[in-house]
This record gives C-alpha cells, sequence and structure tokens, in this order.
C-alpha cells in the first residue's frame, strides 16, 4: 500500500535537510515547471509569450541554467515521456492538473538526475519508477530502436550550430572594450557588416557573464541587430518602436541615437510590458518611455505622436525563421510537414491581415520619414505580399522604398518590381529567416543617399501576356513554403 502523502511541514523540513546542489535541484525543478506550462500553453494557443530562451532567462528565474536545461531536456523527451505515462496508467486527476512538473520530475527521474524523493512529483514518480521503466522498455521494443537517443531522434529534428553573436551596447562600453574582455573567455571578431556586433563560437557560454548581467553587451543574433541599424534614427528624434517587447531592440534603438532624443516603446501584452522594463532598465537607456496599450489605437495627429519621425515596426508573426533558435523544434506542435496543414495557412492569413493593418497605420503618422517593417518569418505572405500590398498608400503619403544595408546580397523573392530593395536573410546560411523593408520619404533618399526610387505604379509583373502575381522557384528558396490569397505553394 502506498504511504500517504507528507504534511506541507515535513516536506519543507525535508527541503531543509537537503545539500545545498540538492535543494538548487529541486527549485530549479519547480522553476523550469513555471516555464514549461507558459511555453506549452502558448504553443496550444499559437501565441507565445516568448521564446523558451527569453522564458528561462527572465529576472524571476534565479537557476537559469539548470532551469534551461531541464526545461529543454524535458521538451526534447516530451514524447516518450507522454506516452510511459500513459501506458503506465499512473496519471490521476489531481497529476492532470500538474502535468507540467510531472513532466519536469519524470525526466529527471528517468533520464536526469534526480535521486531524492523530496517533493510530491519525484516522490509519486519514484514510487512508480517500475512500472515507468517497464513502459520504456516496451516502447523501445515496439519501435525497435536501441535506446532513447535513437528514439528520441524520431521524433525531433536537430538543431544546427550557429556562431554566438553579441551586441555590445555602447551606452555603457565601447566596442573594443568589449572585445578585450570577452576575449579573455574566447575568440572573439568584429563582425563586417555591423560595428557594434561581435561574433564569438558556436555554443559560448556567456548567460553568467558579468557583461551580460550588468547589460554591457546582449545576446542578439544578428538579423535582429539588421532591423534597427535599417531604421538608422538620428539622435534627437522621436521615434516609435510599434511592438516593441521584449526590446532588445527597442534599446538598440536607444544605442544608436546615443541616448537623445525620445523612444516611445508600445507593447499590448501586460506580461511582455515586464519584461520591456526589465531590459530597458538593463540597458541604461533614459530616452525611452513605454506605453502599455495597442499601437493601433495610437492617435497619429496626438502629441507626441505627431513629431514622430521613425518608426520600427517588427509585429507578430508565424515566427518561422528563428525556429531553431527559439527552440520551436522541441515543442509538440513542431512537425516535418508543420507549415502545410490548413490551420498554419489560416493563421498566416489572419497574421497578413494584421500586419497589412499596422504597416498602414505606421504609415499614417504626420511626420514620420522613415519606417522599417520587418518580420521573422521566412513566408512570403508575410514579407512581399504585405509590401506590395501597401505600395500604392505608401506612395500617396510620398513613401518610396529603399534598399537597407546596402552591402547585404540577400533581398527579396522577385515577386514584384522593386522587391530587390527588400532585405532577407537565409534560415539555412545565414541561420536565420529574417525579412525588413524600409520605407522612406523621398526628401530623406536625397539627404541620406539611400537607394530608393521605386515606381509604386507598377506592382504587377506581366506574364503570359496577362497580369499576374509571380512565385518563385528555385534551388536556395526550394526549402520554403511560400502562401498567398489562400493558394499554397511548395517548391522541392
Amino acid at each position: 500500500m502506498r504511504p500517504s502523502a507528507p504534511s506541507a511541514a515535513a516536506n519543507k523540513a525535508d527541503i531543509r535537510r537537503l545539500s545545498n546542489a540538492e535543494r538548487s535541484a529541486y527549485f530549479a525543478r519547480r522553476e523550469a515547471a513555471k516555464v514549461l506550462r507558459c511555453v506549452l500553453q502558448g504553443d496550444a494557443r499559437r501565441r507565445a509569450v516568448g521564446s523558451v530562451k527569453s522564458l528561462v532567462y527572465s529576472p524571476s528565474v534565479r537557476n537559469k541554467r539548470a532551469t534551461f536545461a531541464l526545461v529543454c531536456q524535458t521538451l526534447k523527451h516530451l514524447p516518450i515521456i507522454k506516452k510511459i505515462l500513459e501506458d503506465a496508467h499512473i496519471v490521476n486527476s489531481k497529476w492532470k492538473r500538474k502535468e507540467d512538473l510531472l513532466f519536469i520530475a519524470t525526466y529527471d527521474v528517468l533520464f536526469g538526475q534526480a535521486k531524492q524523493s523530496t517533493g510530491d512529483a519525484e516522490e509519486f514518480i519514484i514510487h512508480h519508477k517500475i512500472k515507468l521503466q517497464s513502459a520504456l522498455e516496451q516502447l523501445l521494443s515496439r519501435k525497435k530502436v536501441n535506446g532513447v537517443d535513437e528514439l528520441t531522434a524520431l521524433y525531433q529534428k536537430g538543431d544546427t550550430p550557429k556562431p554566438r553573436y553579441v551586441r555590445v551596447n555602447t551606452l555603457k562600453l565601447e566596442t573594443r572594450s568589449a572585445m578585450l574582455e570577452l576575449g579573455k573567455l574566447t575568440k572573439v571578431q568584429k563582425d563586417n557588416l555591423l560595428p557594434d556586433l561581435l561574433i564569438l563560437p558556436a555554443g559560448t557560454d556567456l548567460h553568467d557573464h558579468p557583461l551580460v548581467l550588468n547589460g554591457s553587451v546582449f545576446m542578439q543574433g544578428k538579423a535582429s541587430c539588421m532591423v534597427a541599424a535599417a531604421l538608422c534614427p538620428e539622435p534627437g528624434w522621436v521615434v516609435l518602436d510599434a511592438c516593441s517587447a521584449p526590446g532588445n531592440k527597442t534599446v538598440h534603438l536607444a544605442a544608436l541615437m546615443r541616448d537623445k532624443g525620445k523612444i516611445v516603446a508600445c507593447e499590448l501584452n501586460k506580461q511582455r510590458v515586464h519584461r520591456l522594463e526589465d531590459t530597458i532598465r538593463l540597458s541604461g537607456a533614459s530616452n525611452i518611455h513605454v506605453v502599455h496599450g495597442d499601437f493601433l489605437n495610437l492617435t497619429p495627429s496626438v502629441h507626441p505622436y505627431n513629431k514622430v519621425r521613425a518608426i520600427l515596426l517588427d509585429p507578430s508573426c508565424s515566427g518561422s525563421g528563428t525556429s531553431t533558435e527559439r527552440l520551436d523544434h522541441l515543442l509538440p506542435s513542431y512537425t516535418t510537414g508543420h507549415a502545410a496543414d490548413g490551420t498554419e495557412i489560416a493563421r498566416l492569413n489572419k497574421l497578413a491581415a494584421f500586419q497589412k493593418k499596422a504597416l498602414t497605420h505606421a504609415l499614417s503618422f504626420p511626420a514620420v520619414e522613415r519606417v522599417v517593417y520587418s518580420t521573422c518569418s521566412v513566408h512570403q505572405i508575410e514579407n512581399e505580399d504585405v509590401v506590395q500590398s501597401i505600395l500604392p498608400l505608401a506612395a500617396s503619403h510620398g513613401f518610396r522604398l529603399a534598399a537597407p544595408l546596402p552591402q547585404w546580397t540577400h533581398r527579396g523573392l522577385p515577386v514584384f518590381e522593386g522587391a530587390e530593395k527588400l532585405l532577407r536573410t537565409d534560415p539555412v546560411e545565414d541561420k536565420e529567416g529574417f525579412f525588413i523593408a524600409l520605407f522612406v520619404k523621398e526628401h530623406v533618399d536625397r539627404h541620406r543617399g539611400i537607394q530608393s526610387g521605386l515606381s509604386t505604379q507598377k506592382t504587377n509583373r506581366r506574364v503570359s501576356g496577362s497580369t499576374k502575381k509571380r512565385f518563385v522557384t528555385g534551388t536556395k528558396l526550394s526549402r520554403l513554403l511560400f502562401y498567398s490569397s489562400g493558394m499554397q505553394t511548395k517548391t522541392t
């Protein structure tokens, strides 16, 4: 007969008797369970509050390294964990309500390092360990594999290595000083495109480095850093970051502006507002004003919005270009044919409708001279199609497309005349799939020397004697899925 559950007081006494390492592991499992709950709920709703990494490395998580490892490993083994829990017939209604902690405990007891029974979840799993191990052996036999590693390989796609990019926060530290300090740890190179970006070897762990902890450097991907650089706001301007959280691009803008002028950082989600405020505090920027609200509800003619001269619009998107970086390949919804199902197509159409609405609103601000529209998506429907649909309206406001970062060679899909001014990063070659479009007013083109001059009068091509939207095929682009007007085109 199973012993009765210990009282809360007895459980606390047990925790106090643990060694420091055991106590740290106990609390890491609880922190990991909270993160896992948020990740799984967001994945189920397709409305993630943040990536696995951003959730783990928020200030509220104390044991970041252990928590991150637990969350990632539990997600990696999650299909197996769910199956053996089901086959063992041990989960009752209580544990269905606390399944996130149960998943973490199951991973750590069966595949990890948990040895103690302190904690109700750990005790429950250890009590049923023989049943679970038997269910695991039967699963291995049914799948005809030799071990857990081969079993996980049936469910997951592997990650691809990428360099560790570090953006120097020039509000706190010079780039040269950052290179010297980080050079004590590993090899450091300066990026050839962005002067404040450093390149470190793949897998370099900087999460506990003093320069990261004090906000002197930010661990930020190159493509993400290219967005603020493309907007290129001048010190003293009023700038609007329309969908600001988690805030890395916002504080990059502040650094480019040398903390002069004003940045209005708009964010609708309350949880993400807290993350944004944490990022701003860490950066040391003093010219950022946070607005908790919907960008679409801002009135362009009202102060201070009537003084806004540059807008960064990085709206909600599918995130398909950063699925590996975000660890989305570990989530339950991620499968080989993920992007091709009807639900995902409907989601992309809904996202594109919102993106068009947001870009339309951004172009309506009376004093705005530069607007950057960016996504971390590989899908044409969220990128070139959104831009093409807005070109006539942009022209009516005096805007033309310009080519940001002209030395970058990867450009937009040639689906309309002028798409070569758009910027893309390749998810395979560059390890991230980003998209950037820059709209500028003509007087800005002349003074700043930016390539422009796109005629928005001709946004369609003549194909076989009729006007049709073009879709692109080819070797490099054959890895991507493109959707338009409800029609799916897949090139293989």
